[in-house]
């Protein structure tokens, strides 16, 4: 009778912790880190494929090859700043001390916010100069790597700057140490990112 009983009340569907345990995660890190780590890895298959039409673009008799600007240069140096400036703001949240914590992580965003002003500066040459983003596959391909980039970029930076409010208003380092440490993974796979992107551009 006590098994009928116990089958009755469907035992099964019933929800809340077994036993007075917690509830585990299926991945032991947080769930924000996770899903950024499983949008790097969309993000990098998005740019593989970019960069095979590219190759495979470039065969065709109607490309003709495009100079890359020289500011691409200075905007490439401008986003490796960026990227060791959050690299250190991730060093001092790991540790006791929290000097220059604010100088470190608002110091990025604002070389990553000088990157892109950089890409736009460039692209305006370009069209001075008449390589308009119609004019040549090759050019239509440049627009779209660096828009693409730039706008991830972007998305990193609304981030960074709900977590740069956070610090100048008064919270405490330890509060945004997780934001803290996705911008600095981040920031990390857009420089690669960028610096493939860069080399494609500038050997073909």
């Amino acid at each position: 009778m006590s098994l009928l009983k116990t089958l009755g009340d469907k035992s099964w569907e019933r929800k809340g912790i077994i036993g007075g345990l917690k509830p585990v995660g299926a991945f032991d890190t947080a769930p924000e880190k996770v899903a950024l780590v499983f949008f790097l890895v969309v993000a990098s298959v998005v740019f593989s494929l970019f960069t095979v039409s590219y190759f495979i673009r470039m065969e065709l008799p109607d490309w003709t090859p495009l100079a890359d600007p020289a500011k691409l240069w200075l905007n490439t140096g401008l986003l490796a700043i960026s990227s060791v400036l959050f690299q250190w703001a991730r060093n001092i949240s790991s540790s006791t001390s929290t000097r220059n914590i604010k100088t470190a992580f608002i110091g990025g965003g604002v070389f990553a916010i000088l990157f892109i002003a950089g890409q736009l500066s460039a692209w305006q040459d370009l069209n001075n100069a008449g390589h308009y983003i119609a004019s040549n596959p090759a050019n239509s391909f440049f627009y779209l790597f660096t828009a693409v980039h730039a706008v991830h970029l972007l998305g990193g930076l609304w981030v960074w700057s709900k977590s740069s409010i956070k610090l100048l208003s008064g919270s405490e380092p330890k509060e945004v140490r997780l934001s803290i440490q996705l911008c600095t993974l981040y920031w990390h796979f857009l420089l690669i990112v960028w610096l493939v992107l860069f080399a494609v551009l500038s050997n073909t």
